[in-house]
């Protein structure tokens, strides 16, 4: 960085004291010797227009986005990316030296990053994905998808609605099947994701049949906590080839980081065993 100001940059959410982003981000700031802070801040709804505004003024260069927020900054941005304005949702904040505010989202790619990085062979093209969920997270996953070319999209979500709503924005390439046939979508998945929380520690389980997982799929859960989800436990069992959550939220950050800091960092072991501190 050659400003004289020290960059700053942080994520904004409420409540926020749960957020991995700080130690993740504190850890690439350290291992490459960057001038910089990365810190986590509580906004209260009624002020997160001022606090936006505030920001770059305070020499902040951008910041994170997470719940509940992710939606609301698509009406407070200056700029909004193609894929945010696909995804109805933004997790990246861009501030201009103007103070502009650019809305971005880098769910899709942190998710493709994932699978990329744990499974270097995969081929988005080999057969259809079956998506359990129908919220902002399922909306990521399934334009980074159709991004990639694959054929067919089947998605699941527990409320009906929510889906067809997806499928509305996303086309043809996209089909909804009920929940409580959605242990049938499994059955010719060239790959699996689970984007809704259940698994997570302190929710329900996800509760759809797996005896349809095919050996050789690849499998993975958006849940991190716990890393091992019972989802990703049978489909190991059943020779299934899986990736766990805690990836996409490294190789998420890993976009925003560069722009504001300068250097693109590497997503390996002490990235993830800084996360999981």
């Amino acid at each position: 960085m050659t400003e004289s100001r020290i960059p700053l940059a942080g994520v904004i959410g409420s409540p926020i004291s749960h957020s991995k982003s700080p130690q993740l981000h504190r850890h690439w700031l350290s291992t490459y010797g960057l001038r910089g802070y990365y810190i986590p801040i509580d906004v209260a709804y009624e002020d997160l227009e001022n606090v936006l505004r505030m920001m770059p003024k305070m020499g902040f260069v951008g910041a994170n986005v997470t719940i509940p927020y992710k939606e609301k900054v698509l009406e407070l941005a200056d700029q909004i990316t193609d894929r945010a304005t696909l995804i109805g949702a933004a997790n990246t904040l861009i501030f201009r030296k103007d103070g502009r505010v650019i809305a971005d989202n880098t769910d899709g790619f942190g998710f493709l990053e994932n699978i990329r990085q744990n499974v270097p062979d995969w081929d988005p093209t080999v057969g259809p994905a079956a998506v359990l969920g129908a919220g902002g997270a399922a909306r990521a996953v399934v334009a980074a998808l159709s991004e990639v070319g694959v054929s067919e999209i089947i998605l699941s979500n527990r409320t009906r609605v929510r889906a067809d709503r997806l499928k509305q924005d996303f086309g043809k390439r996209v089909r909804v099947v009920d929940w409580v046939q959605a242990g049938n979508i499994l059955e010719d998945a060239a790959l699996v994701v689970n984007t809704t929380s259940l698994g997570m520690v302190g929710k329900p389980e996800l509760r759809v049949p797996l005896d349809g997982l095919q050996k050789g799929a690849v499998v993975t859960d958006l849940v991190y906590a716990p890393l091992k989800t019972q989802l990703l436990l049978r489909a190991e069992e059943a020779g299934c080839r899986v990736v766990d959550g805690l990836g996409m939220l490294l190789h998420q950050a890993v976009p925003g980081f560069e722009r504001w800091f300068g250097i693109r960092p590497a997503v390996d072991a002490a990235t993830r065993a800084a996360a999981l501190r």
